[in-house]
């Protein structure tokens, strides 16, 4: 679906930067894909709040935190005004929605045993769906990268000759990201299965639904949350845990920071630095058991 009109009013009317609107539209794209799944409808001028409420709580479910579950509904909101203006519809399904609370929450990472859980001892199938989602859950934990950053991944960013992935960050900043052994064959499984499938309509993207379309970010939550049930009693089990416990296991096994911060894409320390302080806990068992000073 096209949102080109609406992407101009906001650049050309509106003065939104460039980065804001690309913003405004992944979000149309992620609901739009929400959609097209869940109604199998193809647009989104003609849902009501029903329908958006079914994608809000999705998104709930997903990890996702209160605060971008609140830009992306006002990116929604924004463009239900604009089809208000030009008269593309009578009534915005948004006119009564009420912003979720803001709220902040401890997240805990997934721990190593849990990781190869998933990762060793369940049996994934060999079907499309089972052999992407393990491709999904080894490249998060094996490169930390944001759900937003895999959803947007193309084909031509994965580089299986040099074992690397190019990542589109925030700020339209790019990294190259090195692959571990084990998902490079992921990835070769994966893309083998994704040319078997009957139909794709988003030939660019990396990945897919089975329906061949592009992947949106409620379903990537959805595929965590199941794997990581069998595994871990974690309230949260999101994409944005196995993004943390990337970064706190690297750090626990003596990481430099400085290069933590740069596979994760962070613009400063300061970022990164909120991963440390597990890895501070295991830093005090090391020194409880190995300082000469305690064995007195």
């Amino acid at each position: 679906m096209s949102f080109l009109p609406f992407t101009e009013y906001l650049l050309l009317e509106k003065n939104y930067s460039k980065l804001t609107v690309k913003a405004y539209q992944n979000d149309l794209e992620d609901f739009s894909n929400f959609i097209k799944e869940e109604y199998e409808t193809n647009s989104i001028n003609k849902v009501n709040y029903g329908q958006i409420r079914s994608w809000i709580v999705a998104l709930v479910e997903s990890g996702l935190s209160n605060r971008s579950i609140n830009r992306k509904v006002s990116a929604l909101n924004t463009y239900y005004k604009f089809l208000l203006k030009i008269g593309d519809i009578k009534l915005n399904p948004l006119s009564k929605h009420k912003a979720l609370n803001t709220s902040k929450k401890i997240q805990v990472p997934f721990s190593e045993a849990e990781i190869k859980t998933v990762l060793d001892d369940l049996n994934f199938a060999d079907d499309f769906e089972s052999v992407r989602d393990k491709f999904i859950i080894e490249l998060f934990y094996s490169t930390g990268i944001r759900r937003i950053e895999l959803v947007q991944l193309k084909l031509s960013n994965l580089d299986l000759n040099n074992n690397t992935l190019k990542v589109l960050g925030k700020r339209n900043k790019e990294r190259i990201v090195p692959l571990l052994k084990s998902v490079v064959q992921t990835a070769g499984k994966y893309l083998k299965k994704r040319s078997m499938l009957e139909s794709i309509s988003d030939k660019e993207n990396l990945f897919l639904t089975k329906k061949g379309i592009k992947i949106y970010e409620t379903l990537v939550y959805r595929i965590i949350n199941q794997y990581f049930s069998f595994a871990s009693s974690k309230v949260k089990k999101s994409p944005h845990i196995l993004r943390h416990s990337f970064a706190t296991h690297l750090l626990n096994q003596g990481a430099d920071l400085n290069a933590v911060k740069e596979l994760l894409g962070h613009s400063s320390l300061a970022a990164t630095q909120v991963y440390t302080h597990n890895s501070i806990a295991e830093l005090k068992k090391v020194h409880i058991n190995a300082h000469p000073r305690n064995k007195k």
